[in-house]
């Protein structure tokens, strides 16, 4: 009876026993529980989040390009398309197996592959033979340090190994391995037959995150017209350009994206790209996708209309590149170096850009290419073409008046050179030194801007140093020497004569007031003429009239954003000093004696210009650059141009006038045309005007 009560006394002390350590290990739980949540629970729900919400971003067509009338220059091809999109945590034996069942399907082009995914294909599919490589030691590295050592140790034999369908594989695995999770990669684009396509679409439920889709490629319409000036993309391959990646990278590109690399592509990609679709993301821990959303519909990129009118472009190339082939093959010896003309035809009052051409002439290839970039590009001494801004610095500085006259005949100081014009004008006015191109006024205008007011013959040049300073300000104000500020991603500043004006001798700048001393671009001579044509503003010139939003057909959207004119600065003088700038430049091209009157003087459009030749070197030969300026109508301007052709022989004229006088009339001739035929209805093209497209 005793000993029965002695074990039931035991039972409540062990069930006390269990019931502590119980609640000790609750305790230890709830304790653990509670760390995790107040110490730790940002960082666990920020880990939950990462890991289950996941954003993709998908990539549009970018806008297209027309021309001011409206005409299709730059379009998107739509084509076939096999694209991947993987999941969560995929791996690259992942990717390889789905590459080993597409070969089934299609056929890839191997020249992307590199030797570097042969050698990850090989240790994929050779992992033990290729890391018995490693000695004891070796093997003891890290995972990173023993992969890099394999790879070195591949051999050339063991390379040879793989077959050509086991390169279409490794071909495959690297589009899949570029890839971003959730987000659409173009596999294959290019040649794509009916049939590849049909048997991907049937089959890709089998291979995960493939499909058939539709891609875009870039079109240049009119090739190569404008081909120089529209730029490049660059392709999946390329990606992101190195030296901007950061910047992309900021702006929500990804590292495949094609982007403008050159020209107007580059210059306006932020609005030709594109929003992209962005969808958000939920996946389970296997990083499978449960549910998935649409935050942003994506859009295909602003549509731009140039300012380039298509058919005077193709117009203005033909007759550049008829007259340099003419000059060319008229005077084959003299004109040995000759190999470049460049011309620009832009809206005075907004300085949108009409047509712009350069064309070249390859004389190893004997083929001409359209390389209008030159225009913005190339800098050529501009010779007298700079006269107008030369007689305006004289006048608004005072050193002579309206009217003002210098007898035209040499100019002789003691140890320097003679200066002289093409001939002796006689007694010549600020007027009719424009209008006859004399040199001898504009050396007297410089040589007064430097301090040296009155002639004598056979004694010392006294100039003060200032008159350098005084007439590059002036040139500037017109743009030359300056950037024009062009929507272009690159243009030339021009060549300056001197970094510093203590340097420049006053026989320098007697040079450079007849345009033999710094050289400017044609644009610069285009913005130059444009802003004595508009009474005196300088405009920024513009290839880009405005910005239109996407259309689901093939016309033009809605306005979205007009690229106004921009004024850089207004000519500070009397508009009684620009009068007769204009006034010379009228006589120059339609009165007798006027430089550009044989060619002009018939002109029903009223213009008015001024002719430019200036002494160059190519090689140890003389050279001349032929270059004019000029608008119409003189009364109320509609059109201004430049013209250069740079490196010409001496002999390099004939009965029908000089390469660059053919050039401006031939170009005034076919705006004006253009302008009739649209304004009387009269749309069809004469065939004899039509211009064979290359």
């Amino acid at each position: 009876m005793g000993e029965k009560k002695k074990s039931k006394s035991h039972l409540p002390l062990r069930l006390n026993v269990l019931f502590f350590v119980i609640f000790i290990l609750f305790s230890v739980l709830i304790l653990q529980l509670g760390v995790v949540q107040i110490l730790h629970g940002e960082d666990a729900q920020a880990e939950i989040d990462r890991t289950e919400n996941v954003t993709s971003k998908t990539s549009v067509p970018r806008g297209k390009m027309y021309d001011r009338n409206g005409e299709i220059v730059v379009d998107n091809e739509l084509k076939y398309a096999i694209t991947y999109t993987p999941q969560r945590n995929v791996q690259p034996e992942d990717n390889l197996r789905i590459a080993e069942k597409l070969i089934n399907y299609m056929s890839m082009d191997t020249d992307s592959v590199r030797e570097r995914d042969m050698k990850d294909y090989y240790i994929l599919k050779n992992k033990t033979e290729a890391y018995s490589k490693l000695s004891d030691e070796e093997k003891a590295l890290s995972d990173s340090e023993q992969y890099q050592l394999v790879l070195d140790r591949i051999t050339k034999k063991d390379l040879n190994s793989i077959s050509d369908q086991e390169m279409e594989v490794i071909a495959i695995k690297r589009e899949l391995d570029q890839a971003t999770q959730l987000t659409p990669h173009v596999i294959k684009n290019e040649n794509i037959t009916k049939k590849e396509y049909a048997i991907i679409a049937e089959n890709a439920h089998n291979i995960p995150g493939i499909s058939v889709s539709v891609d875009w490629e870039r079109v240049k319409v009119h090739h190569p017209t404008l081909s120089n000036i529209i730029g490049n993309i660059t392709t999946r391959e390329q990606g992101l350009p190195r030296s901007e990646i950061n910047k992309y990278l900021a702006n929500n590109y990804k590292m495949n994206d094609r982007v403008g690399e050159s020209g107007l592509e580059q210059e306006y990609e932020a609005h030709l790209q594109g929003q992209k679709e962005i969808r958000r993301h939920v996946t389970n821990s296997s990083g499978e996708v449960i549910k998935s959303e649409l935050v942003r519909e994506g859009a295909r990129g602003k549509d731009l209309m140039l300012s380039i009118d298509l058919d005077l472009q193709k117009k203005l190339d033909k007759i550049v590149k008829e007259e340099l082939n003419y000059a060319i093959k008229k005077f084959p010896y003299e004109n040995r170096h000759l190999n470049t003309a460049t011309a620009v035809a832009l809206d005075p009052n907004t300085g949108e850009i009409l047509a712009i051409s350069g064309q070249f002439y390859d004389r190893e290839k004997k083929e001409f290419s359209n390389q209008p970039y030159r225009v913005l590009y190339n800098q050529y001494l501009p010779g007298s073409t700079v006269k107008g801004a030369t007689v305006l610095a004289g006048l608004d500085a005072g050193v002579i008046k309206p009217g003002t006259t210098f007898t035209d005949q040499p100019l002789r100081f003691v140890g320097s050179e003679d200066f002289v014009s093409y001939k002796s004008l006689g007694n010549v006015n600020d007027i009719e030194a424009l209008k006859r191109s004399s040199n001898i006024y504009m050396y007297r205008t410089a040589m007064r801007l430097g301090g040296h007011w009155n002639y004598t013959p056979n004694q010392k040049l006294d100039y003060n140093g200032k008159g350098y300073q005084l007439l590059s300000n002036y040139m500037k104000q017109f743009g030359l020497g300056a950037k024009t500020g062009v929507d272009y991603p690159y243009e030339a500043i021009g060549v300056r004569g001197s970094d510093s004006y203590d340097y420049v001798r006053g026989s320098q700048v007697m040079h450079m007031a007849i345009g033999q001393f710094e050289a400017y671009t044609t644009m610069q001579l285009g913005q130059y003429i444009s802003t004595i044509a508009n009474d005196g503003y300088r405009i920024t010139p513009r290839l880009v009239k405005q910005l239109h939003n996407p259309s689901d057909t093939e016309e033009l959207g809605s306005v979205y954003e007009v690229n106004k004119p921009e004024v850089l600065n207004r000519i500070e003088m009397k508009d009684q000093y620009l009068n007769r700038v204009q006034e010379g430049f009228r006589q120059a091209f339609q009165e007798v004696g006027g430089t550009a009157w044989r060619l002009f003087n018939d002109a029903p459009y009223n213009p008015a210009g001024k002719t430019g030749t200036a002494e160059a070197v190519a090689g140890k030969e003389v050279t001349y650059n032929l270059s004019l300026i000029g608008y119409a109508p003189y009364d109320n301007p509609e059109v201004a141009f430049a013209t250069i052709i740079p490196d010409v022989g001496q002999d390099y004229s004939d009965h029908e006038g000089n390469i660059n006088l053919k050039i401006g009339r031939r170009l005034l001739d076919a705006y004006f045309d253009l302008k009739e035929k649209r304004q009387s209805g009269d749309q069809e093209a004469d065939e004899n005007e039509k211009v064979e497209e290359e």
